[in-house]
Parts: structure tokens; C-alpha cells; sequence
């Protein structure tokens, strides 16, 4: 399998290079050459469990660059947790994507990333150096997944408070090659940073960069395997809808991706919170990004979502995409309201992304009753304790592993939004 950019589709490079250069030089985002067809998996996809699924998925991206023993055991090193399907009320149900190390979605994308990149790493004998930043929960995933990696260096920029305390200690208390850079400005403003340091050519050459954020195809891929395990736990499969709360756009993209590989899915909605710029395209057909607007679910705190492009390029218009996905928004007295209203009502707390998911699921089934819903639950609700214990006055129950992060002491450097103090600080400590 090669992978061209959205840019520039003649031009084709192998996982490896998309995987360590993180984003191609003309700015596109890597995009595979086709999209491989796994609709035999789903005839007895129920009988599989998720190191089956994901084996089979990964093996048609990377057996051209990895041996198929290899791609076992990064199946076997990065997808060591489950993601259980839960009934909320009705024909709705939660997948819950937060039984990883640090309790989020992209737990699964950064142990994946972190098992291929020690791949092809070793034994070389120039560090690899990952740029990324993070609106919250890709941070501690990825610091997480790439603690202790011999030969990568981790850099994380995440916009100073627009975070939860709890996303800020995982992501600035590990040390060694964890490197957190607290940034003054938006999560927008993290990644313009990030993305142009991908594009100078003077800094790349001195340095080996590469990039976490799911502008990295490596981050997607994985995030596959999850819909295909849903999928199969799923006892009525007959007119499935899926509701993913959205920011930089890279899950819903996964889901886009599993229904062009095959995966019956009836349709897609992608639930934002304030920020709304893709909704805004869906309606009116011209995709314009918007400064970014602060909410309470500051994960999806994103005006201009990198994956865009992505969607783009295998839809073109609005109006194709319209057939497999729709998009709408709701802001934080609606997220706050939902969640109320589950738990007084269900018994289950969601975390206000989950929320968002939740809303934009039952937006359509007013309209389409004769569905079988699923939401995407991405984060434990223990994350965001400073928002909801006030608004639901109830205890949540904090899971050990947060615990111990929480009397750890936080490491991070504060600079401004400014690309030139960026880059020195990478020449001064990475070369």
C-alpha cells in the first residue's frame, strides 16, 4: 500500500515515509491509494474479537513495509483493552472508547502510532522527534503511548488553560522524553505551530520530525478497528447509525474510511460542540473556518479541523458527503442538559464530548425512529470533574490510574504563540 497527499495524488510514498514524516511537504495530509475492500469480514464478524479485526485491517495498510509477524505483535502490543457496548435507553447504545491507559479514544490511535514507529526506529541512530498538539485528550494518549520509546522524543503543545486540570497533568508529569510546551493561544494556533515547523525545510533538515496529531495517517488506521468491533457486538444490524463527537475531524474520518472498507453502516453524524464550521459547510456547501470558540468540551475546541481534507478528497462536495454523513451543533447549556438528563434519567454520567455524541444521535432518530443508534462514549467522565460534579452535585469516582497522576508534579515550559521562539526552542534542545 502507498499513500499520496491530498494535494498531489501522482506522488506516492510508502506507510514508513507517511508514518515518520508525519504530513507531506505540500501541506496535504497522506490519503492510502485505495481503500481496501473487508466487506467478506463482515459475514462473521460477530465470532471475531478486536486483535482479529484490527490484524486483518492493519495487515492490508502495512504488509508491504512489515512483516506479518510484525503487524501481530503491534496488534498485540498497542490493542490491549476492549471497547464495550452499552445500552443507554432504547435503540441507543454507547461505545465506550475510554478503557485505555489514559482513559480517552485516542488511546487506541497512540499505542498503535507509538508499537510502528519503534518499528522502524530501531537501530538507527538519529532520535526521532513527534510534534504534537493537543485540545486536551491526544496529549496524554500519546505521551502515554510513547513513554520510555528508546530513540523518540515527544513534544506536546496544548493551549495554556483550555485544558482540564486532570488532561494537563497526564500530558506534563511524565518527564524523560515527554516534553510539554504550555502555549498562549488556542489549539488552532498549537497546530499552525506545529504544522509549520513540518514545512521548514532549514529545521527538518536538522532535525528528525514527525507528527502524532491525527494528521498522521498512522493515527487513523487504528481508529478503524473500533467501528468494525462495534459492528460485531451490535445485535440488530439493520440500519446502524453512528454519532461521533467531533473537532479535528479524524474520527468521523475513520468511520468514512470503515464504510468505504465495507462496514454497513446507514449513516455517519458528526456532533460538534460551538465550533461549527463543518456543520456550516454541510448546510451551505462552502467550507470557511471560524476562530476557535472555548466550550466545555474543550477536546473539540477546533475552528479549522485539519481532516478536511481528507473528507474532501474522497467526497469532493458537500452534497456527496451528505449521503453518508450529516453534521450538527450544540453548545455547552445543551451538552450540560444532556448529561443531566442521563443521568437522572439512565443512571450513566457522560463526559461532555460523549454528550455532544449523544445529541446529535438522537437529533436523527427524531426523524428516522427506525435505526439501531451508537454514539461514541470518548472519555471517562473522572477527566472532567472541575465541569461536571458542579453541575450534576454528585461525586464521580476517580479511577486509580488518574489518582496517581494527580499527586504528581507538573512539568511544562510556557511560551508565547510565536513560530521563531518554537523552533529555536527545538534547535536548542533536539539536535
Amino acid at each position: 500500500m502507498k499513500f499520496y497527499s491530498t494535494n498531489n495524488n501522482m506522488e506516492k510514498v510508502s506507510f514508513k515515509e507517511a508514518l515518520t514524516e508525519g504530513m507531506p511537504l505540500d501541506n496535504g495530509l497522506y490519503m492510502p491509494e485505495f481503500i481496501p475492500d473487508h466487506s467478506k469480514l463482515i459475514k462473521g464478524i460477530s465470532s471475531l474479537d478486536i486483535k482479529d479485526i484490527s490484524y486483518v485491517i492493519a495487515a492490508s495498510f502495512l504488509n508491504q513495509d512489515f512483516k506479518n509477524s510484525d503487524i501481530e505483535e503491534i496488534i498485540d502490543n498497542s490493542i490491549t483493552f476492549d471497547s464495550p457496548l452499552i445500552n443507554i435507553y432504547n435503540n441507543i447504545q454507547i461505545l465506550e472508547l475510554f478503557h485505555g491507559p489514559t482513559l480517552a479514544f485516542k488511546d487506541f490511535g497512540a499505542r498503535f502510532m507509538a508499537r510502528t514507529m519503534e518499528k522502524v526506529v530501531a537501530n538507527k541512530d538519529r532520535e526521532l522527534n513527534i510534534l504534537v498538539a493537543t485540545s486536551g485528550d491526544t496529549g496524554s494518549a500519546v505521551a502515554n503511548g510513547f513513554y520510555n520509546v528508546e530513540g523518540i522524543n515527544v513534544i506536546i503543545l496544548y493551549p495554556s488553560k483550555k485544558v482540564s486540570h486532570i488532561q494537563e497533568k497526564q500530558l506534563t508529569t511524565l518527564g524523560n522524553n515527554i516534553y510539554a510546551l504550555e502555549v498562549d493561544g488556542s489549539f488552532d494556533q498549537c497546530q499552525a505551530l506545529v504544522k509549520k515547523a513540518f514545512l521548514d525545510l532549514s529545521l527538518k533538515k536538522k532535525i528528525n520530525l514527525s507528527s502524532a496529531n491525527s494528521i498522521n495517517i498512522a493515527r487513523l488506521i487504528p481508529q478503524t478497528f473500533y467501528y468494525f468491533n462495534a459492528y460485531s457486538k451490535i445485535k440488530d444490524k439493520s440500519n446502524v447509525v453512528i454519532s461521533v463527537p467531533s473537532g479535528n475531524f479524524g474520527n468521523v474520518t475513520a468511520g468514512l474510511l470503515s464504510k468505504k472498507m465495507g462496514l454497513p453502516i446507514e449513516k455517519f453524524i458528526a456532533s460538534t460542540n460551538s465550533n461549527k464550521s463543518v456543520p456550516d459547510f454541510i448546510i451551505n456547501g462552502v467550507y470557511e473556518p471560524y476562530e476557535t470558540i472555548q466550550t466545555i468540551s474543550n477536546a473539540m475546541d477546533v475552528g479549522n479541523p485539519s481532516n478536511i481534507k481528507r473528507i474532501l478528497d474522497i467526497y469532493k462536495k458537500s452534497d456527496n458527503l451528505k449521503k453518508d454523513m450529516l453534521s450538527w451543533s450544540y453548545d455547552d447549556a445543551q451538552t450540560i442538559n444532556a448529561i443531566r438528563r442521563i443521568l437522572k434519567n439512565n443512571k450513566y454520567i457522560l463526559d461532555p464530548h460523549s454528550a455532544v455524541g449523544l445529541l446529535g444521535l438522537e437529533n436523527y432518530i427524531k426523524y428516522n425512529s427506525n435505526c439501531n443508534g451508537v454514539f461514541l462514549g470518548t472519555a471517562h467522565p473522572s477527566k472532567f470533574l472541575d465541569i461536571i460534579e458542579t453541575q450534576i452535585n454528585e461525586k464521580i469516582k476517580i479511577p486509580n490510574r488518574l489518582k496517581d497522576v494527580l499527586k504528581k508534579e507538573k512539568k511544562s515550559l510556557f511560551i508565547k504563540n510565536d513560530y521563531q521562539d518554537f523552533s529555536n526552542y527545538l534547535l536548542e534542545n533536539f539536535i
